[in-house]
């Protein structure tokens, strides 16, 4: 336990001292490169660090959304339905244009520069497949892996929208925190209600949503994850239809 404590603040406190260390590094390449006669901007080494990370969080994503489905994969009765689930998940996310309303809340706030900020901010932080599956693991099993991951994601979000939009950027962290807390409130309320059955289901769904997550950060493949969203109700339906009819 204390080997978990441990290890869980080491990594807390390298992802806090990060941008520290991100700016100091841009810093120092622009004086070498200033001394050597060079013309690079620091915005431009700032850019291309953040990409680097960005790109490890967008591998580590894809891997824990493959690690989800293989995990649970094996364990399911239903093993076609997570395929059936994607389907009409998909179908009616696009229906509903989740991604294209997205986009136009987004516009629609960005009037000002923190506005924008603020706009952009919470809604990639509170929408999102690890933002809803992270507090349901955590509630129910006290997996705590989905949530990490989603911290240091919003670490490096936060880190570029407060370098451009300034410090107003902490206002969005009371949002995140009722966001996540209801959910994982509702969760935990409603652990008993929950059958492992379900949860199994929904952690296959919510693996490939979040690789495919992971394939759009890296700029291999945007498959729209926003509109995939409605995917991890369809197992609460079947359940519930389940249990209804009696099969």
């Amino acid at each position: 336990m204390m080997f978990m404590f441990t290890e869980r603040t080491a990594v807390f406190l390298f992802f806090i001292t990060l941008p520290y260390y991100v700016r100091n590094y841009s810093q120092h390449r622009l004086y070498h490169d200033r001394q050597h006669g060079r013309q690079c901007s620091q915005a431009c080494h700032q850019a291309s660090i953040s990409k680097c990370i960005v790109s490890c969080h967008g591998l580590a994503a894809l891997v824990l959304g493959i690690n989800a489905v293989t995990s649970h994969l094996p364990e399911s009765n239903y093993p076609v339905l997570f395929i059936v689930s994607l389907a009409l998940g998909t179908l009616v996310g696009t229906l509903l244009d989740i991604a294209g309303k997205f986009n136009r809340i987004v516009q629609h706030f960005s009037k000002s520069k923190l506005a924008e900020g603020l706009s952009t901010g919470i809604l990639l932080y509170c929408i999102g497949t690890l933002s809803m599956v992270g507090p349901i693991m955590s509630a129910l099993y006290g997996d705590n892996t989905y949530l990490f991951t989603n911290a240091t994601l919003d670490l490096v979000t936060s880190t570029v929208l407060a370098s451009t939009y300034g410090f107003g950027m902490i206002l969005a962290a009371p949002v995140l925190f009722l966001s996540q807390g209801s959910i994982y409130l509702i969760t935990s309320l409603a652990g008993d209600v929950i059958s492992d059955e379900l949860m199994n289901e929904i952690s296959i769904v919510g693996g490939v949503l979040i690789a495919s997550s992971g394939l759009a950060i890296l700029e291999i493949k945007d498959c729209k994850t926003l509109n995939m969203l409605p995917s991890l109700v369809v197992p609460v339906f079947f359940f519930i239809a389940k249990y209804m009819i009696g099969f």
